[in-house]
């Protein structure tokens, strides 16, 4: 089986390469990555090694030239290359439309000229908005409230359509908040983690009880190999039922890392709109006999552990997070 995979490089693309390398071991990955502030090589430098299965580009989504001629005929292209941080969105818009949208519009494109035979785009939780109650199904319409999840909806909408007029297999998935190591310091979990380390305070938007759904890398990467091994199309949602307050999160690690809440925590201006509460349900994977197996609250120590020993890592690219 020959794979391409975008973003491969980046937190959730470097654990989803190690998957698929270690679960489908006659496969051959092609892995391209700009290698952006989010992304580093080291991450996947364990199966850079083995030159026969594996080869990365250095290369921008958008430069099909660069990698149109190497996906000719692949079984499966998987694209989890995007800008996901919500709050650089609301001053750089522009950016997440031209990387989450146009990219993604490139990437599809190219992959149908390619003849590759299934197309596998990642997406959000957040295309849906907010649900103060209940859980958005996969059957629900979109409706993105900031300009990260409105360019991962754009792009959803574009490759939807290509199921019309292409008939292609084209695979939709819309995780929750992705929790694990490896994740730029720019998102909540590792930014607490990293803020105390480096004796800063934890920044908390508004009043903290904005409520969110954690879940495992781990977890979601196995359900990807799940969906490609039992050759699903169509839309799912790969989530968790674990919901937490941004502050529970905060104390969570601040308790983990021996730190007084009261003392390493300052409250923020909220965002320009912050969605209270993301949900979805999650009964369509489940069929599929897929649960999430991970737990934050077990996970944490481990994760936290892991910044220890590598937070340097990203000191170079942090400016003022």
């Amino acid at each position: 089986m020959r794979i391409f995979i975008t973003g491969g490089a980046g937190f959730i693309g470097s654990h989803l390469c190690e998957e698929l390398y270690y679960k489908i071991p006659n496969s051959k990955l092609l892995i391209l990555d700009k290698i952006t502030y989010a992304a580093n090589k080291k991450f996947i430098s364990h199966i850079l090694k083995d030159k026969k299965r594996v080869e990365f580009i250095k290369a921008d989504l958008i430069d099909s030239k660069k990698y149109q001629n190497k996906i000719k005929n692949f079984d499966i292209a998987i694209n989890v290359a995007a800008e996901s941080h919500v709050d650089r969105s609301f001053n750089n818009s522009i950016l997440f439309t031209k990387t989450n949208t146009l990219g993604a519009h490139i990437f599809f494109q190219t992959c149908l000229n390619s003849k590759i035979k299934k197309i596998i785009h990642v997406s959000t939780d957040e295309v849906y908005g907010e649900k103060t109650k209940g859980s958005f199904k996969e059957i629900d319409n979109l409706n993105p409230t900031n300009p990260y999840s409105a360019s991962k909806a754009a792009a959803e909408i574009i490759i939807n359509s290509y199921k019309f007029h292409f008939k292609s297999n084209i695979l939709i998935i819309r995780g929750n908040n992705i929790y694990g190591k490896r994740q730029f310091p720019e998102k909540l979990i590792p930014s607490c983690i990293y803020n105390l380390l480096n004796k800063k305070h934890i920044k908390i938007h508004g009043n903290g009880k904005n409520i969110r759904c954690y879940l495992s890398v781990n977890d979601f990467t196995n359900a990807i190999y799940l969906l490609i091994k039992k050759n699903k199309i169509g839309i799912y949602n790969i989530g968790n039922n674990k919901y937490f307050k941004n502050l529970e999160i905060a104390k969570l690690i601040c308790k983990k890392l021996g730190s007084n809440p009261k003392k390493s925590i300052k409250f923020i201006n909220d965002r320009p709109f912050n969605d209270k509460r993301y949900s979805i349900n999650i009964s369509k994977i489940k069929r599929l006999g897929w649960k999430p197996k991970k737990n934050l609250v077990n996970d944490i120590e481990t994760i936290v552990e892991w910044y220890k020993k590598n937070h340097k890592v990203f000191k170079n690219k942090l400016t003022n997070f």
